[in-house]
């Protein structure tokens, strides 16, 4: 799986443990494969992903900065593309 944000898939991308780590889509649900497709994924530790109260999924504020800094490099990596277009909503 490639990934457009990091190329370290050993390392928490919000913590930086190098423990129980777990590759989360920025964007899920209807998106999940759009993710995939344009490398919007990042390794997360268990606790970062999927514990509360702190795990992304539990926590609506860093789940929320995780998807702009997923935005903001969607813009810069892909200049041709309409992030709006593809994704149908403006996390920045």
């Amino acid at each position: 799986m490639k990934s457009i944000m990091t190329n370290n898939f050993n390392k928490c991308y919000m913590c930086g443990s190098h423990h129980w780590i777990e590759m989360h889509h920025i964007f899920g649900g209807a998106n999940r494969n759009k993710s995939t497709e344009y490398g919007l994924v990042v390794p997360l530790c268990h606790y970062c992903h999927n514990e509360p109260p702190n795990g992304v999924h539990h926590n609506k504020k860093r789940m929320d900065w995780l998807r702009a800094e997923g935005q903001k490099k969607f813009q810069k990596t892909y200049k041709d593309l309409d992030f709006m277009e593809i994704f149908k909503k403006n996390y920045l």
